[in-house]
C-alpha cells in the first residue's frame, strides 16, 4: 500500500552532544535572552571551557540549532570553602582550577532557549551530565542553583523559609524546583554567590546528585605524591668533527637520565650549532643555512633515543629551515612513545637576528605528556610573562626553558625570569643551558651557564624555591623530583594563590592565537 505521507518532512532530531567552538556564538546570543541583566559569559571563557574540561561543555540541538546548553568542571569538593562564590569554583569563568581527578563534577550553569522550554531540553541536558558522571566514575555532581523567583517573597519570608516552602511544593521556582525533581538534595544556602544576580539576592543553593554507582578507587592514602623526574642537562660545547660525535654525547646523558628513572630529560638551547665547528663556514648566516641540512637526523636521533630509553626528551633546540626558506629556532618534544611535538622560539633576540636572520614563531603550545602538561618556552621567551601566563591557563605544569647566554648578565636574566614565572603562575620551571666554548665559530664562542629547576615559593616546597640547581660553567647533569600534587593542592589551599586570587575584573592577559 502506497505510503500518504512523507514523514521525514514531519521528523525533527534533537541531539544532546559535546560543544564546539562553532557553537559559542549562539551560546552566547542565548545567555543574553536567558538571563536578562546578567553578565553573560565573554567568547574567551567558552574557550578556555573547550580547551581545559571538553567533555563537561554540552549542548542540546533542534534540527540543526542550539536551543540549550550546560557547563561544568571536575573539583575535589572538599578542598573548597563552604561559603565559596560562582567566581572561586570557576575561577573566575575560565575553569582552569579544573582537576581531571576531582571526585565531583560541579555544575556552573544549565540554560535553555526561552522558545524551547517545557520541552523536557534541561531534563535531558542534566542527565547528559549524570551519565558523564556514571562514566567517568564520579562520586557526585554538585551545583549552586539560583532561586529566581525569590525577589518576589524576598519582604516576607528569609532565603531559608522561600527554600523550604518551594521543597514542600508551596511555591514554584523554576530552577530550586527542576533541581529536587532531578535528585538533587539541599546542602545549604550561599549568600553572595553570584554578585548579579539580583533576582536570587544573590543567594544560591548548594545542591548535590550522589552517583549510586559510584566505585571508589584507592588512589588517595592519606596525601597522596605525583612525582615527575626530571633529568637537566647543563651541555659543555666543545669541537667535533662530525654529526657521529654529538650523537655520542647526547646518547650519554640520555643514558644517564634513563638509569636514573627519569621521565623527563632536557638538553639548552641551539646546543647542536656545536656541529658548526667543522663546518668551515666563517659567515654566520651560511654556517647557520649548512646546520639546518642536519634536521633530519637531528630529529631521527631523539626520536630513536626517546624510544629505546624510555623518557621523554627535550631536544634543545634547533635552526630548522622551512618552506618558505624562513629558519626558526626550534624545540622539539620527543616522547617516549614516539611522537614528537615542537615548540617555535616567539621572541627572537637582536643578535640571533644580526647574526642568523632567524624568524620568529607566533604561537604559544601546551602538550601533553604521560606526567601530564607541559610547556617549553626558549631562553628570551621566559622573560615575557605574558607566554608563562597564557601557558599556565592552558594547564602547563611544567615550564622548560632551554637557554644559551654567553655571560652571566644574560643567565641571570633567564633564571630570575624562570623563577619569578615559577612564583606567578605556581608551576615548576626548568633551565638547562650550555658551557664551554667553541673558539673558532663565529658568534657560538663563549658560553655561561647554571641549569636548575625551581618551584613556587610556598612551605610545601623547597626552601629557596629551588628544586636542585648545577655548579656553574661546569659539564654536568642535575636530577630532581616535582611533585604535581603538591602543586595542585598548594594552588587550592597555599599560603598565596596567585592563580585564584587574580583580578580578572581588573586586567587580564589576552592570547589572540585559536
Amino acid at each position: 500500500m502506497a505510503e500518504q505521507f512523507d514523514l521525514s518532512h514531519f521528523e525533527k532530531s534533537m541531539i544532546i552532544r559535546e560543544m564546539s567552538y562553532a557553537d559559542i556564538p549562539a551560546i552566547l546570543e542565548m545567555q543574553q535572552l536567558c538571563f536578562p541583566g546578567m553578565e553573560p559569559w565573554k567568547e574567551e571563557q567558552l574557550r578556555s571551557h573547550l580547551g581545559v574540561f571538553a567533555q563537561g561543555q554540552i549542548v542540546a540541538e533542534l534540527d540543526g540549532k542550539v536551543i540549550g546548553s550546560c557547563s561544568s568542571l571536575l573539583i575535589n569538593f572538599d578542598e573548597y570553602d563552604d561559603r565559596h562564590t560562582w567566581d572561586d569554583v570557576t575561577d573566575g569563568g575560565y575553569i582552569t582550577n579544573h582537576n581531571q581527578d576531582g571526585y565531583n563534577m560541579y555544575g556552573i550553569e544549565v540554560m535553555v532557549h526561552p522558545e524551547y522550554r517545557r520541552m523536557q531540553v534541561g531534563q535531558r541536558l542534566y542527565e547528559a551530565r549524570k551519565e558523564l558522571a556514571r562514566e567517568l566514575n564520579l562520586k557526585s555532581i554538585i551545583i549552586g542553583g539560583r532561586i529566581p523567583n525569590y525577589h518576589k517573597h524576598a519582604d516576607e519570608m528569609s532565603p531559608r523559609e522561600y527554600v523550604d516552602s518551594v521543597s514542600r511544593h508551596k511555591i514554584y521556582d523554576p530552577v530550586l524546583t527542576f533541581q529536587l525533581m532531578n535528585g538533587f538534595q539541599l546542602m545549604r544556602i550561599n549568600p553572595g554567590y553570584l554578585q548579579d544576580d539580583k533576582a536570587s539576592g544573590k543567594y544560591a543553593t548548594l545542591m548535590e546528585w550522589n552517583n549510586v554507582d559510584y566505585k571508589p578507587i584507592s588512589k588517595r592514602h592519606f596525601k597522596t605524591s605525583l612525582p615527575v623526574r626530571i633529568c637537566v642537562v647543563q651541555y659543555l660545547m666543545r669541537a667535533i668533527n662530525s654529526f657521529d660525535d654529538l650523537a655520542n654525547q647526547v646518547e650519554y646523558f640520555v643514558d644517564v637520565a634513563s638509569d636514573a628513572h627519569s621521565d623527563f630529560v632536557v638538553f639548552p638551547e641551539i646546543f647542536t650549532t656545536q656541529l658548526m665547528s667543522f663546518l668551515n663556514e666563517p659567515s654566520p648566516s651560511q654556517a647557520v643555512r649548512k646546520l639546518t641540512e642536519f634536521t633530519p637526523q637531528y630529529i631521527e636521533l631523539f626520536t630513536d633515543l626517546a624510544v629505546r630509553y624510555n623518557v621523554n626528551i627535550i631536544g634543545g633546540s634547533h635552526f630548522v629551515k622551512e618552506e618558505n626558506d624562513e629558519i626558526y629556532n626550534i624545540a622539539y618534544l620527543f616522547r617516549r612513545d614516539g611522537s614528537i611535538d615542537k615548540q617555535y622560539k616567539i621572541h627572537i633576540t637582536p643578535n640571533e637576528r644580526k647574526w642568523w636572520g632567524i624568524s620568529a614563531g607566533d604561537s604559544v603550545r601546551v602538550f601533553d605528556t604521560d606526567c601530564g602538561k607541559i610547556a617549553i618556552q626558549i631562553c628570551y621567551d621566559i622573560e615575557f610573562p605574558e607566554l608563562a601566563r597564557i601557558a599556565t591557563d592552558m594547564g602547563a605544569n611544567i615550564i622548560f626553558s632551554p637557554f644559551c647566554t654567553e655571560d652571566r648578565q644574560g643567565y641571570l636574566r633567564v633564571r630570575y625570569c624562570a623563577q619569578a614565572r615559577a612564583v606567578e603562575n605556581q608551576i615548576y620551571t626548568v633551565i638547562s643551558g650550555t658551557v664551554g666554548n667553541l673558539p673558532q665559530t663565529e658568534n657560538m664562542d663563549i658560553q655561561y651557564a647554571q641549569s636548575g629547576i625551581f618551584a613556587p615559593s610556598d612551605f610545601e616546597f623547597a626552601r629557596d624555591g629551588i628544586v636542585g640547581e648545577t655548579n656553574p660553567n661546569l659539564e654536568m647533569v642535575l636530577i630532581g623530583d616535582v611533585d604535581l600534587e603538591i602543586l595542585r593542592r598548594q594552588r587550592q589551599d597555599g599560603t598565596v594563590k596567585q592563580l585564584k586570587d587574580r583580578r580578572h575584573d581588573v586586567y587580564r592577559v589576552e592570547y589572540k592565537q585559536d
